[in-house]
């Protein structure tokens, strides 16, 4: 199914692009989130006249996503879990813990769909993470996983 990007995606295409994807990631995630739209000719025809438009909301987006980035790269967040004798956790932790740790110490909203564990976490120590915050900006944090004595 080909469509129009309106937006600027990671590994996707940039913006005013027509691209052919399948079917039902069209749908459910690139028009449903409004990112593209279904590539005719009337549609093609409205893309070119709006294109320095979406540009310039691509590059304020972008900005936006750098301040944030400035805010929390390298930054170190820390989490008590209950975890066994062997520095195992009882379950992991999941982005939305993340994001949720992430608002709650530096009031910033980030969506756990952008947030990336290197690798999961599910013992004691300190994990970086990823945070996809643009096509163009990540920022990294550490997770440092720490032993909660007893269930309150």
């Amino acid at each position: 199914m080909k469509v129009i990007l309106l937006e600027n995606l990671k590994r996707i295409g940039s913006i005013g692009e027509i691209i052919d994807v399948k079917r039902g990631f069209a749908r459910n995630f690139l028009i449903a989130n409004k990112k593209a739209l279904y590539a005719s000719k009337e549609n093609i025809k409205e893309v070119e006249k709006i294109k320095n438009e979406l540009s310039k909301k691509d590059n304020e987006k972008k900005q936006d996503a750098k301040k944030v980035a400035e805010k929390v790269n390298k930054k170190e967040y820390s989490v008590k879990k209950l975890s066994t004798e062997n520095n195992e956790l009882y379950g992991s932790v999941k982005p939305t813990e993340i994001s949720k740790l992430i608002f709650e110490e530096s009031k910033l909203d980030i969506k756990p769909s952008m947030i990336q564990p290197l690798k999961e976490i599910k013992s004691l120590g300190k994990f970086k993470v990823k945070i996809s915050l643009h096509s163009e900006v990540d920022a990294e944090i550490i997770i440092n996983v720490t032993s909660a004595d007893s269930i309150q």
